[in-house]
């Protein structure tokens, strides 16, 4: 079990007053069977903002907030503390549902959100091509091990080398990427041979030597789950499932239905965007 205490920040400074902005956050981590949320708060500035709280179809807690005054500044702080116990599911033979399983009714009707491609996720014609012989042979669970493996060969991480509506097929493409192209990446071909596939996203402690009390720079991170008789976690940024040092706050098709931040505004003339993530590690 570790306990982590995460304060995440993003500060917008407009060129030009905003007159009126409307917001939604995913900045919170859910509560589910493998973390614990002990509590968390999310503060806006200026605080005139008027402020609720809906959990969206994903089950994602949501923090939406409007802002009908003048203002040439925007800040949301995030503060939680977390207890992550994610033990690694061992893959029985048992549990291991077949090919003629994934395909049947009962399953593609159950998973009918994370089977087809979405916007981000497709992964275009000569991924698509290339897939079927990294899987042959396999069962779905060693299918998808393949998967990321013949990933790790052939993408390379590369911070700033895309954008947020960079999608599958253009970070393939380029063999480069950051942690939600690689996510998307591997949604997509695990999709593309009927592997149920969602992707997380939240955060991450970088350095498991950090000391307890010590607060390092955290980031935002994403990875994915993928369904083989089981839910089970994979990070292909890092070359391992989720561990400890992950914390979920949201989950979905891909990046578009998880952004921690969006909104609308009028005014503004542009920005310039601060986003800082603290993590300390409490026990």
């Amino acid at each position: 079990m570790t306990r982590l205490s995460i304060v995440h920040k993003t500060a917008y400074k407009y060129n030009k007053r905003v007159t009126l902005s409307y917001n939604e956050a995913r900045m919170t981590p859910l509560t589910d069977p493998q973390q614990v949320v002990l509590e968390t708060s999310l503060k806006v500035t200026p605080s005139q903002a008027a402020v609720s709280t809906y959990r969206d179809y994903w089950g994602t807690r949501v923090t939406a907030f409007d802002m009908q005054m003048p203002h040439e500044r925007l800040e949301v702080v995030a503060t939680s503390t977390v207890e992550v116990h994610r033990a690694e599911k061992i893959a029985l033979p048992e549990q291991i549902v077949d090919w003629e399983t994934l395909d049947s009714d009962a399953v593609r009707d159950q998973f009918s959100d994370w089977l087809p491609q979405s916007q981000l996720s497709g992964p275009g014609a000569e991924v698509l091509s290339i897939i079927p012989g990294v899987v042959a042979g396999r069962n779905p669970h060693d299918a998808a091990m393949s998967v990321f493996e013949w990933m790790r060969g052939e993408m390379t991480y590369m911070k700033g080398s895309t954008l947020v509506t960079t999608n599958a097929e253009q970070a393939w493409t380029q063999r480069q990427g950051v942690c939600q192209d690689l996510a998307h990446l591997a949604i997509g071909s695990l999709r593309s041979c009927g592997i149920p596939a969602r992707y997380v996203s939240g955060y991450i402690h970088p350095r498991s030597t950090a000391e307890i009390g010590e607060t390092v720079a955290g980031q935002s991170h994403a990875w994915l789950e993928w369904w083989d008789g089981e839910w089970r976690s994979w990070d292909p940024t890092n070359h391992k499932p989720a561990g400890d040092h992950h914390v979920t706050v949201a989950r979905g098709r891909d990046y578009r239905d998880v952004p921690p931040l969006k909104g609308i505004l009028s005014g503004g003339g542009g920005s310039a965007l601060t986003v800082t993530v603290e993590i300390t590690r409490l026990a």
